[in-house]
């Protein structure tokens, strides 16, 4: 099979799929590192190819994407982009929603959705001084977290805190599409000041 035939099987065959230096339990380049940390957080699974061990894939690539370097990330065989662009996807929201609708759906994803009310149990057993507000219905939900414990921690550190509370029902398919906004009590005062947004309820 011609590399580029061996490519285009390999997008097919896997809805997410990351071409990365290493492995991602053992990244040979900071960006891919960063890339696959980011994928990690978001609990759904993806494909990967090691480029430096697949070295015709390496070379022929990037004629196919039209991207020059790696890591490159393709959902439903479309390129995405590479770490830049996957860590401005997961700050700005729209990374999970898009490897959620991608991602194949498992068996147990008929079995009924958490109620908003256990879905803000779950954050709130994870975080304990979380206040939570959810929006949305069903497995399809916004949820904004106002925690203390969110100091200090970068956008994508907050998310990973609040989706490590949600593992189980996300791994299980009664959460599908999660859209997370973490704030810290003084970013969320600001929030609400700058822009009127509704306070959370106790």
């Amino acid at each position: 099979m011609k590399t580029e035939d061996k490519i285009r099987a390999q997008l097919a065959a896997q809805p997410i799929i990351i071409y990365m230096k290493g492995v991602p339990t053992n990244p040979q380049c900071g960006f891919s590192a960063k890339a696959v940390g980011i994928l990690d957080a978001t609990h759904i699974p993806y494909a990967y190819v090691n480029v430096l061990e697949a070295p015709f894939i390496r070379e022929k690539l990037p004629s196919i994407s039209h991207w020059p370097t790696y890591p490159q990330l393709f959902v439903n065989a479309e390129l995405v982009g590479g770490c830049d662009i996957i860590e401005e996807m997961s700050n700005n929201g729209s990374l999970l929603p898009l490897l959620t609708a991608a991602a194949p759906k498992k068996a147990e994803a008929e079995s009924e959705a958490l109620s908003v009310s256990e879905v803000t149990q779950l954050v709130q057993q994870g975080i304990g001084d979380a206040k939570v507000m959810i929006e949305g219905e069903g497995c399809d939900l916004t949820i904004t977290v106002v925690s203390a414990q969110f100091n200090e921690l970068t956008i994508v550190k907050k998310q990973q805190l609040v989706l490590a509370t949600l593992k189980e029902p996300l791994a299980s398919g009664k959460l599908h599409a999660v859209s997370v906004k973490a704030f810290t009590p003084d970013e969320w005062q600001e929030k609400q000041q700058a822009g009127g947004l509704l306070q959370i309820q106790h």
